[in-house]
């Protein structure tokens, strides 16, 4: 029993350096006996007195060799073909120095005492090799059994038999520190099923009930489908929580580590996996020449948006980067941030896109080339009870640092704007819609390019419904959803900030870019997924509750993302808005009366010029409704 303990202590800790190499010698004389029993056809008919006088020299020679080699400093319970290679040149360095040593006993009848056949030299060599590589992958086994006994295994499926399928059971089965057992694959293709890949069965999935899972104690699914589609993952992900089993997924392949998949990349199914549609990817070397020695002011860059822009700009053989914004806590964690990863050519700078006098400063300090005017309020409940507060930094904001960028002669101005600026029906939306009419008129009027980019909900930004259903899951419940037909469109954060930068180098000034995103997501249904993702059952562990639809807000999202209503671009996911002509005049007389009103002005006040100015914003489920009854009805207008 204490010597159990003593062998599990030493595998799993790790061998000293001289237990291998007094081990590794041991090997080497037990070999070099075995090659005089093996020439002498498994018999004892030769001298054992000179064998027991040579096995001294033999260890010494064993010794220097993997001295010299060093193939004992390896760890032998993470042994692979470094390490054997490393072995097998010992080896042979111990061939040379047997043979060397030996030639004057053979050849000049010099101390018979150490004579040695040549024949039991090779065969010596040929028996090293052998016992030497697999006593290492022996020690290399025996710590895994070990470890199971300690630590017990993951019992695991593998969902997909193909090559991404046997991909994923090599990485499992070569990984010493895996917790993971497989016990079978599962494969849609029937020509797969009942086949057995390294003894283990392709099962399908009408296989795998409960009796089965219950049987073989299976704990988790690795889903090893590459480009699986969004609806047959999902339809996957349910059918083994309603089994009470856990799925992850195996990443694309171009996200494995220098081609090679590590079992560390398997992770669990999160929602972006689920939305439906593929990832967009964009790639333009152009995006390199347009950044290249500018310097680039990003605003509401410690936002959620604002941020990513800026890591990604990062990247680039920028000149400078200066990063606006006014909420020092989140701005301080972008600069630590940026310093830990060795980012030096960049400022951050505390100030308002309200306030037109700081901002001069800034301009006048840096001069920038280009612009990413992310800032803005975006919380539609609260702009709609503080309509002040969004046309201030919405449109005055915006106004503000338009303005400027005329009067510094910046080469191109890049505003992100909402989904929401399309037919609004709430304060937020409406405003951003005005923030895009003023950069609209500016259009061929200075020698800067305006250039708008307008899409949907992002993942995990600030405010957004995933990071609240987290809290909600972690505090037992339940979820809120305004409406149970309320649908979304939604896309990550990186892929939004990519489409900003392909903007602002495909742009060439006045145009509103538009994102296909695919299809639009229910927020119920996106509830239910991120229940089921958190291991947890519906209605039992977390309910989900509908609160009804909050001031301005409405069930459906437009992109105007379509044939009727944009023209296409080189790329197929970026779309340009039809906008309808506006008279820049009047437009812009409106826009100056507006952010010139002073804070005395009640919120039907301010509405009702945003109104006039926005003809097609209707104001839904809000106070605000009261002035659409004044008017009367019109068709909205699609910009």
């Amino acid at each position: 029993m204490k010597l159990k303990q003593f062998l599990k202590k030493i595998i799993l800790k790790g061998a000293p350096r001289w237990v291998v190499l007094l081990v590794d010698i041991a090997v080497v004389l037990v070999s070099f006996v075995a090659a005089y029993i093996i020439r002498f056809n498994f018999t004892i008919d030769f001298d054992v007195e000179r064998v027991l006088w040579q096995l001294p020299m033999i260890g010494v020679l064993a010794w220097l060799s993997f001295l010299i080699v060093g193939s004992y400093k390896g760890s032998v319970r993470y042994t692979g073909i470094r390490d054997i290679t490393v072995l097998l040149v010992g080896v042979n360095i111990l061939l040379t120095l047997m043979i060397v040593g030996t030639y004057p006993s053979r050849k000049l009848e010099f101390h018979q005492l150490f004579w040695i056949p040549l024949s039991i030299i090779y065969i010596h060599f040929l028996l090293n090799i052998f016992f030497l590589v697999g006593s290492r992958y022996m020690f290399k086994a025996l710590y895994k059994e070990i470890k199971s006994e300690i630590q017990l295994p993951v019992n695991v499926l593998i969902y997909g038999a193909g090559d991404s399928g046997l991909v994923t059971y090599e990485a499992i089965h070569h990984d010493p520190k895996s917790e993971y057992k497989v016990i079978g694959f599962i494969d849609d293709d029937e020509h797969k099923q009942k086949k057995r890949i390294d003894t283990l069965k392709v099962h399908s999935l009408h296989e795998i009930h409960a009796q089965f899972i219950k049987k073989q104690e299976i704990d988790e699914v690795i889903i090893s489908i590459q480009n699986i589609d969004a609806a047959r993952l999902l339809e996957i992900v349910n059918a083994f929580y309603l089994q009470n089993v856990k799925t992850k997924i195996v990443p694309p392949v171009k996200q494995w580590i220098d081609g090679n998949l590590q079992v560390g990349q398997i992770k669990e199914v999160k929602v972006e996996d689920l939305l439906g549609r593929e990832p967009i990817v964009i790639k333009n070397d152009q995006l390199l020449a347009e950044y290249d020695g500018k310097t680039i002011l990003v605003t509401g860059a410690a936002g959620s948006i604002g941020s990513e822009i800026s890591r990604k700009l990062s990247t680039y053989d920028y000149k400078h980067l200066v990063l606006l914004d006014q909420a020092e806590s989140a701005l301080y964690d972008i600069q630590q941030e940026f310093k830990r990863n060795g980012i030096t050519d960049f400022t951050p700078i505390i100030a308002d896109v309200r306030n037109k006098s700081r901002l001069a400063q800034v301009f006048e300090q840096f001069k920038p080339d280009v612009i990413f005017h992310a800032a803005a309020y975006k919380h539609v409940p609260l702009m709609e009870n503080n309509p002040y507060e969004a046309v201030n930094v919405n449109v005055r904001g915006t106004k503000n640092v338009t303005d400027l960028a005329i009067k510094y002669r910046v080469k191109k101005f890049v505003m992100v704007s909402t989904d929401k600026a399309v037919n609004p029906t709430n304060v937020m939306g409406a405003t951003k819609r005005i923030a895009e009419l003023y950069v609209s008129c500016l259009k061929n009027t200075a020698q800067t390019k305006f250039v708008i980019t307008r899409f949907g909900n992002v993942l995990g930004s600030n405010g957004s419904v995933i990071p609240l259903f987290k809290k909600q899951i972690a505090n037992g419940g339940p979820l809120t959803v305004t409406h149970k037909d309320i649908t979304r469109y939604f896309m990550t954060i990186p892929e939004a900030c990519q489409l900003v930068l392909e903007a602002g180098a495909m742009g060439d000034g006045g145009e509103i870019y538009v994102f296909d995103m695919g299809k639009p997501v229910k927020i119920y249904d996106l509830a239910l997924n991120m229940i089921f993702l958190s291991g947890l059952s519906f209605p039992e562990d977390v309910d989900i509750k509908i609160t009804g639809l909050r001031p301005g807000e409405k069930i459906y999202e437009e992109l105007l993302a379509n044939d009727e209503n944009t023209q296409p671009t080189y790329h197929e996911k970026i779309r340009i808005a039809k906008v309808s002509p506006i008279d820049i005049k009047t437009v812009m007389g409106k826009i100056v009366d507006l952010v010139n009103l002073d804070q005395e002005c009640d919120g039907e006040c301010i509405v009702s010029k945003v109104k006039d100015i926005v003809p097609e914003y209707i104001s839904n489920n809000s106070t605000y409704e009261a002035l659409d009854k004044k008017k009367p009805e019109r068709a909205k207008i699609t910009l």
